[in-house]
């Protein structure tokens, strides 16, 4: 779905929703209480968050691992595979597709190994099987199929926490205050503009997305589109990069695209004089065939202090491996 527009004011309809999402988030939070989540064998890091819609949290996920085979560890992602069919399985990204397995894991999946698993803790022991010798969730704050050994909360800075309401009031799986009291850190991306590093004494990491092309010479319009949660910090990103931003159009999250979408974004852009770029999370849903004419923007992380969060997580990860 689209991100609402009352998500980010407190207006008739969020005030008219609040009691709903009250309860939502009670029913999480009790949801939460009442489980004992299962352990394994290796660390268990959670990168997830309390917002839904886009906060970075897949590049900060691919960073991370990056990070951690940097220091000669041999990471795993557990995920769910939303808008997959696929259960219990080792995503092979030459075999599979993102209906098979969903969007999310196949672009992982570029970094380290990922299983998708329903159940957390099923995944885990799987991926054990393969040789993981630590783990990363890519989301699942509050899912308590698995005992996490750090639990990241990822926050996009501009947006910050919307207008501060539950679902469907608001965009908050659960409230700010519940979620740091689980969470061993935080994850800011971009420029921290609602002080969210100010309401905790939580460690807290900055870092910021960086595309890893710039707009090549010559004809440099675009057409952009993108099926992500806040597609704008997308259209955002190639404007900086150099390109003519001519025409955007945005699509649900997670949406699968038709033949007759592609060759309807083919044909205006034609019209438009424009190359066409998406996200790569969007990317790995097109057909190959399609590949010549759409383009992806790949972006990485760059973080503010790489060193001191790379510190956090063998500090954490030592000491709960040695009570493991």
């Amino acid at each position: 779905m689209k991100t609402p527009s009352h998500w980010q004011s407190n207006s008739f309809i969020s005030k008219l929703l609040t009691p709903i999402g009250w309860l939502y988030g009670r029913l999480t939070q009790w949801r939460l209480k009442l489980s004992t989540p299962p352990k394994v064998n290796v660390p268990v890091i959670c990168i997830g968050n309390i917002t839904a819609g886009g906060t970075g949290k897949t590049p900060v996920s691919l960073s991370v691992a990056k990070m951690l085979e940097s220091a000669m560890m041999h990471p795993f992602f557990i995920t769910r595979g939303y808008g997959g069919k696929l259960n219990n399985t080792y995503v092979n990204n030459k075999k599979h597709t993102a209906r098979e397995v969903g969007d999310e894991p196949l672009l992982l999946s570029r970094q380290a190994p990922v299983i998708v698993a329903s159940n957390r803790h099923t995944g885990a022991k799987l991926a054990l099987k393969e040789g993981a010798d630590i783990l990363i969730m890519d989301d699942g704050f509050q899912n308590p199929s698995l005992h996490k050994d750090i639990s990241f909360l990822v926050f996009d800075g501009h947006y910050g926490i919307g207008n501060g309401k539950i679902i469907p009031a608001g965009p908050l799986r659960e409230t700010l205050e519940d979620g740091l009291k689980r969470a061993d850190a935080l994850i800011i991306m971009g420029k921290d503009k609602h002080c969210l590093a100010e309401r905790t004494n939580l460690p807290v990491f900055f870092g910021h997305t960086e595309a890893v092309q710039t707009a090549i010479s010559g004809n440099t319009n675009v057409l952009a589109f993108a099926g992500i949660g806040h597609p704008q910090k997308f259209y955002h990103t190639l404007q900086m990069q150099g390109f003519n931003l001519v025409e955007s159009i945005d699509f649900p999250d997670h949406h699968f695209y038709s033949k007759k979408e592609l060759d309807s974004l083919i044909s205006k852009a034609r019209a438009l004089n424009a190359e066409i770029y998406t996200t790569s999370k969007d990317y790995v849903k097109i057909p190959p065939s399609y590949h010549k004419y759409i383009n992806a923007l790949e972006v990485a992380v760059v973080w503010d202090d790489p060193e001191a969060l790379m510190n956090f997580i063998k500090s954490k990860t030592a000491r709960t491996t040695a009570t493991k």
